[in-house]
């Protein structure tokens, strides 16, 4: 049965993807100045305006208005045509400590309190994540996604290589892919906005963008001539980033995540430090699914893993092979248990999430990342699951 699915990524330079990247850029400099930090930071971008919110205690100073620039001019918004410029905004902030009733059930869970463990950290909210992969890419990503950050990284290449030296930081990008059942046949229909200089012409901006971008990214087996492929739909891209649109942290949850495939908790990523079960769980979950999937447990898994705020131990582990597992769920669940650990610390610890290491996932997703040696994308437990498996079986 014939099927389509769509997924869309956007560059660096989209106004929510800023917005998370600051937040991150603000979390790794306070880990880098002290690894016990806790920061929830998030950013608002509008015309040559950057708000920066939230609460941060740590023993590390960190000057965030030069963070803030440093982002934004790097990303490529330093010039006043742009009609946001990096060097001159406005910078507001408003920060405040963490609640003392988050910390007194973060330092110390429930379980610690109760004398039924040593030395525990509590979730740091209630909650639920998700964590997925499948065996369609290389990536253990699924097709539309994978093929759209692609995308989106080119547009990026392409700009600051100055292989198209018009265009500007932002862009969008979108693929979707026909099945034929679970099967990935064709490429169906490609979108791509950028962002660009006023004096182009639209003719020229499709024919360079599909010459240096889409058929650099977009293997020719999938394109045929049915494929549908629009360039700057609109006609014209000149206005972009916060001067276009305001931009917020964590507006982009499932650009950061699987494309829409799977479920998601709803939880963003950018600006949390690693006690943030949104954050952590949902790495540690991908890291679960990835493994399973390359073990051959099954060829899709989602994990879904909750929480109560101030306990380690999650409330509920559910798993979900779509019907593809090779082995009974119940005995997946059975492997998940004995080899990985869902308490916070001890997530953080197998993840080494205290690393100031955020600001390189919060553009093209952070999951999938093949550019990056990326701690919940290792496949170091494939073949403890394939013993556990066979004796199974057996």
């Amino acid at each position: 049965m014939k099927k389509l699915f769509t997924s869309e990524s956007v560059t660096c330079g989209h106004p929510d993807k800023m917005c998370d990247q600051i937040s991150d850029a603000v979390l790794d400099a306070y880990l880098k100045g002290d690894a016990n930090s806790r920061v929830a930071c998030e950013v608002c971008v509008s015309k040559n305006i950057v708000l920066v919110v939230g609460e941060i205690t740590s023993k590390a100073t960190v000057d965030i208005d030069s963070v803030v620039r440093q982002v934004i001019t790097e990303i490529g918004y330093d010039k006043d045509e742009l009609q946001f410029n990096g060097h001159t905004c406005e910078i507001i902030k408003s920060l405040s400590k963490q609640s003392e009733d988050i910390a007194l059930g973060v330092d110390r869970a429930l379980e610690e309190k109760e004398n039924l463990s040593p030395r525990e950290l509590g979730a740091g909210d209630q909650g639920l994540m998700f964590g997925y992969a499948c065996d369609e890419t290389s990536s253990y990503m699924p097709l539309a996604i994978y093929l759209s950050h692609e995308l989106a990284k080119r547009l990026e290449y392409v700009r600051k290589a100055g292989i198209l030296k018009y265009l500007r930081p932002d862009g969008k990008t979108q693929v979707t892919v026909e099945y034929d059942g679970d099967i990935a046949k064709r490429i169906d229909t490609v979108v791509v906005s950028c962002q660009h200089d006023a004096e182009i012409e639209v003719d020229q901006i499709k024919e360079d963008i599909i010459k240096h971008v889409i058929n650099e990214i977009i293997p020719s087996d999938l394109i045929d001539e049915e494929t549908n492929i629009l360039v700057n739909p609109t006609g014209k891209f000149i206005i972009g980033g916060p001067a276009g649109d305001s931009g917020l942290t964590g507006r982009k949850i499932i650009v950061d995540t699987y494309g829409g495939y799977g479920h998601h908790g709803g939880g963003a990523f950018s600006g949390k430090d690693y006690t943030k079960v949104d954050r952590t769980a949902s790495y540690y979950a991908r890291y679960v699914a990835k493994n399973i999937v390359a073990a051959g447990l099954a060829s899709e898994c989602e994990i879904q893993v909750a929480y109560a705020i101030g306990v380690a131990n999650p409330v509920s582990i559910f798993i979900n092979t779509f019907d593809t597992a090779v082995i009974p769920e119940s005995k997946i669940i059975e492997i998940i248990e004995s080899l990985f650990d869902f308490r916070p610390l001890a997530m953080i610890e197998s993840l080494e999430l205290k690393n100031p290491i955020y600001q390189s996932y919060a553009s093209y997703g952070h999951f999938g990342r093949e550019d990056i040696d990326t701690s919940w994308e290792r496949l170091d437990k494939v073949e403890q699951i394939k013993k556990m498996a066979e004796t199974i079986k057996a």
